[in-house]
């Protein structure tokens, strides 16, 4: 069938158009041989008229043929956006381990810190979980001679710090001879020991200062009770490695003035934890049996 063309743009009609399929012009021209139209698959949405592949205006009407509008599965939804929040999961998920990883390192340098300095925080640390404990100098009693001293020498590592020697001490004097078996005494000697000097002289010093008081001069000490029958050691010792004597002196009694002594004496690592909290501590691990 001849087809009709369109006086504006020439355009190949239908028979039957009225208006034109390409510029919406009305057809006013006699009808020209052509191609056949082709297969119709679009229909006008005003009036229904079937229309060519490609129409843009309606050949009975002339509406402009709307576009199909895109199907909801042709639009970005969320589905289609899944694989960016994946992503965004799996990012998290590694600056999340790689946060962990650095966390425990973090964790693990600061224990081996805590169990091995003698920073006071750290230290403590280790006496608040039990890792420090005191280190026991002197805990038995013993017997000091008349013009005579006894001496007990302890040592600290080199990077030491915040230590004190802390203890407590009394003496008695042996009273009289005894005769030949041990452990008893005449009545003389029991009355003469009730008038007898119970007084001890003991002396923390350094290594230079105990040689220099060993030789009968007078050195510069770490603690000095002076002459007393019973006493209290609190004193701090230097920062650093050392050796210290801690001595019991009875110089100054007489040659048949023998004192027995008891003496408890340790180093303490001093820390931040308050004294309250340290007594509190101590009870606590008492209480659990530790």
């Amino acid at each position: 069938m001849p087809a009709v063309l369109c006086n504006n743009c020439a355009a190949d009609l239908p028979d039957g158009s009225q208006f034109c399929l390409k510029c919406g012009q009305p057809v006013t021209g006699l009808p020209d041989a052509g191609t056949p139209p082709t297969i119709v698959s679009v229909a006008c949405s005003k009036c229904g008229t079937d229309l060519v592949d490609g129409a843009e205006f309606c050949s009975k009407c002339g509406k402009p043929v709307s576009l199909p509008a895109k199907s909801p599965a042709s639009k970005k939804t969320f589905p289609e956006s899944l694989p960016a929040a994946s992503v965004r999961v799996v990012h998290s998920r590694r600056a999340g381990r790689i946060f962990l990883i650095v966390l425990l390192f973090i964790l693990i340098g600061g224990l081996a810190w805590t169990a091995t300095s003698d920073n006071p925080f750290a230290q403590g640390i280790q006496e608040l979980v039990g890792w420090k404990h005191d280190q026991t100098i002197l805990e038995t009693p013993f017997t000091v001679s008349g013009h005579n001293f006894r001496y007990y020498k302890f040592a600290l590592p080199e990077g030491s710090m915040n230590v004190a020697i802390i203890g407590q001490f009394s003496a008695a004097a042996v009273a009289g001879k005894s005769d030949g078996r041990m452990g008893e005494k005449t009545t003389t000697d029991k009355t003469t020991a009730l008038h007898s000097d119970n007084q001890i002289e003991v002396y923390v010093l350094s290594e230079p200062a105990f040689t220099v008081w060993q030789n009968g001069y007078a050195a510069s000490s770490v603690y000095e009770s002076g002459r007393v029958s019973q006493g209290t050691i609190e004193s701090e010792l230097p920062a650093g490695a050392g050796i210290y004597y801690l001595v019991f002196s009875n110089k100054f009694g007489a040659a048949s003035a023998n004192k027995t002594v008891n003496a408890t004496v340790l180093l303490r690592y001093k820390s931040w934890l308050p004294e309250s909290l340290r007594r509190a501590k101590d009870r606590f691990w008492n209480w659990v049996g530790l």
